[in-house]
């Protein structure tokens, strides 16, 4: 009777098959409850572990000081060796670890695919050409001269006696070279450098992962093949393999992209579920890529490069803002799950073999090696580029070469009967993360500051940048055509022009590609937000009457408070009169909910009219251009909001000088010319819509 209670706990449904065929069991009695760990083991670890991630991220983000000068990052590794030594403590073995089917399958695909979706496209492919030098001839440099270099000193007895030959040198430092995107992330997020700086350095990772993954299983198979197998045939093979695996990741990320792209072109009836084709499609490039034996860390990033703007136009803004919130939740998740298991991985005495010369001199080579790899490859990039990259910021992307799991991964996935000396590989490469982690990344933010690199904008560009930065593109492209060369801005406007006239039209909705007028969307913006500050105006008045009010009613006769209340209840309705009529004349006008209460399961709102946001723009548009008129002409508007409660011979102002819109301020000491632009540019748009 002991053994089908153990097969109970593992196999469902065994006992009722028993009791069913009523032949070979036998059942003493029915048990009210019964205790089946083993049944629910491997999910209840996981949510318990996905629990303490959390936990451990709040109880980080609770001293706002501490994560000032220690980065986060660091911190949850701190964590992770508390949670470490218990574990061990209890266990006295190291029970849980990272492993690399579970780093590479399950917790990179998120964070790449959310740095690959949120890229900033434009600053991006500006600088693709510096990324890619950066990533892959940067890359090659740091692997060759880490592994040549450790492979010198070897030769030279300054690691004792261990059993590593050229090949192996070379493989590990072609995994140590790998700057992790979710260290680097992590760390330059919260110091804010300039927008240039920021998109070299985390460009240069996120393209770095996938060069130095296809780099590691070259020369994994150099070492399968044996050093003496190896001849000029292997080496052609293997440097057309490094060109097909990368190109071919980034191709099959492209091909998911315009699959995705499709697929919410259609979508239009099943919108509650449109968001999880991004997830699904995303992680299924990866796979694809991993399957083909190609690059998948390049896959899932020009998949999330690629689709983000075709989708984000197809999708409803509510799937789009549930996308960006799911994206970061399972990001920002894997990131936590990733440190703190960092620092659990580190407490298990097996792994930890030490050697002074080879790690000393790993941190050594890392350091020096980038230093001079970046800095020769500026020095050839400033001869080409129109904004050459300062000293100071050579120095912080010299600086910022973060490692992180992908090595760890990369290292913990070597064969043991290849590698002898694996252990030794690993303790090396977790004490470069924790010192590039923790040491690099708390004295990142007082570099920066010490050395003034420019910092990130904090503010938004303002319409008129917006117009200037255009124009400037525009009269780039012009010179580069009038001069006969094909530069940058040449290539960018015809794959615009390429772009508006086949690609929107085959990826886009009929809707989403006339809802791309720049005007409307740049005027629809400036309603939304004339309309949120105007409301937040009046609530402000309403506050401040208010504590007005209630300190001189405390001092007054109740009668008296009586007839003040009664007048303020009057003028409440009075301003609440006008606002109702202005945001209902400037903004979305009400509709009826018909059947509010009825539940979908594919619908979350019964009515919307489609034509609603052209209707408010056309109104929106005359309202302002009678107000550009009457601002230059002198000319009161032709129509304006008039209650029981105003008085007629008594004109409305807002703060400043010039004529009453509640969304438009248009002072009479404007410039002509922009007035008569505006005006221009408000009978066109009339006529247009």
């Amino acid at each position: 009777t002991e053994e089908p209670k153990q097969c109970g706990h593992w196999v469902v449904g065994s006992n009722h098959s028993q009791a069913g065929g009523g032949h070979g069991s036998s059942i003493s009695g029915i048990q009210i409850v019964t205790f089946k760990w083993h049944h629910v083991e491997a999910p209840y670890l996981i949510a318990l572990w996905i629990l303490v991630a959390g936990v451990s991220k709040m109880v980080v983000e609770l001293n706002h000081s501490l994560t000032s000068v220690i980065p986060e990052s660091a911190l949850l590794i701190l964590i992770g060796w508390i949670l470490g030594g218990i574990i061990y403590g209890a266990d006295k073995m190291q029970t849980f670890t990272l492993t690399p089917t579970v780093f590479f399958f399950y917790l990179l695909p998120q964070v790449i695919l959310d740095a690959g979706y949120f890229m900033p496209n434009k600053l991006f492919f500006s600088n693709m050409g510096a990324i890619l030098v950066y990533a892959v001839i940067g890359t090659c440099w740091n692997a060759a001269t880490v592994g040549l270099g450790l492979w010198g000193c070897w030769l030279g007895g300054a690691m004792g006696d261990i059993d590593i030959g050229l090949l192996q040198f070379l493989l590990f430092g072609s995994l140590i070279a790998a700057v992790d995107p979710v260290a680097v992330i992590a760390v330059f997020e919260e110091v804010h450098v300039n927008e240039v700086l920021f998109i070299m350095v985390f460009g240069e990772s996120l393209l770095n992962d996938g060069v130095t993954v296809v780099l590691f299983n070259v020369f994994d198979a150099f070492v399968s093949l044996g050093g003496a197998e190896i001849d000029a045939v292997e080496i052609i093979k293997g440097i057309i393999s490094f060109f097909v695996v990368a190109f071919g990741g980034s191709l099959v990320g492209i091909i998911f992209a315009l699959l995705i792209s499709l697929l919410t072109r259609c979508t239009k009836n099943i919108q509650i579920i449109e968001p999880g084709f991004i997830f699904i499609l995303g992680y299924l490039s990866y796979l694809t890529a991993e399957m083909l034996s190609l690059s998948a860390i390049l896959s899932i990033v020009f998949c999330g490069i690629c689709c983000q703007k075709y989708i984000n136009a197809n999708m409803d803004e509510r799937s789009v803002t549930t996308v960006r919130y799911v994206m970061k939740v399972f990001a920002n998740g894997s990131e936590t799950i990733i440190f703190v298991f960092l620092g659990i991985s580190a407490i298990d005495p097996a792994v930890w073999v030490w050697n002074t010369g080879f790690i000393l001199l790993t941190l050594l080579f890392i350091f020096v090696f980038r230093f001079i790899g970046v800095f020769l490859l500026t020095w050839i990039l400033n001869k080409y580029r129109l904004v050459p990259l300062e000293f100071i910021d050579q120095v912080v992307m010299s600086y910022g070469g973060l490692r992180g799991a992908v090595a760890y991964g990369l290292v913990a996935m070597l064969d043991e009967n290849k590698f002898k000396e694996k252990n030794l590989m690993v303790s090396t490469t977790l004490i470069v993360v924790y010192f590039t982690v923790m040491l690099q990344g708390i004295t990142m933010k007082p570099l920066v500051t010490w050395l003034k690199v420019k910092r990130a904008a904090v503010t938004e560009l303002t319409l008129a940048e917006k117009i200037q930065n255009r124009t400037f593109d525009h009269m780039l492209v012009a010179i580069e055509d009038i001069s006969g060369q094909i530069g940058h801005n040449y290539m960018r406007d015809k794959w615009h022009n390429f772009e508006e006239r086949w690609l929107c039209w085959f990826l886009m909705k009929p809707s989403a590609r006339k809802s791309r007028d720049y005007i409307f969307n740049i005027f629809h913006q400036l309603n939304l937000k004339d309309a949120m500050s105007y409301v937040k105006e009046v609530r402000a008045t309403h506050k401040v009457r208010e504590s007005h009010d209630n300190l001189i009613l405390q001092d007054i006769v109740p009668s008296v408070c009586l007839v003040m209340h009664e007048q303020d209840l009057t003028m409440r309705e009075s301003e609440d009169f006008n606002a109702h009529h202005l945001l209902q004349q400037h903004l979305y006008r009400g509709r009826k909910q018909v059947l509010e209460h009825r539940y979908s399961r594919s619908h979350l709102e019964t009515n919307r009219d489609e034509n609603e946001v052209q209707e408010i723009f056309q109104r929106t548009m005359r309202s302002r251009l009678e107000s550009f008129k009457s601002a230059k002409m002198g000319v009161a508007p032709a129509k304006k909001i008039q209650t029981k409660h105003q008085k007629k011979d008594k004109p409305q102002k807002v703060r400043g000088e010039g004529t009453f819109s509640p969304f438009l301020r248009v002072r009479p000491h404007s410039h002509p010319l922009i007035g008569n632009v505006m005006c221009m540019l408000c009978n066109f748009m009339l006529c247009h819509f």
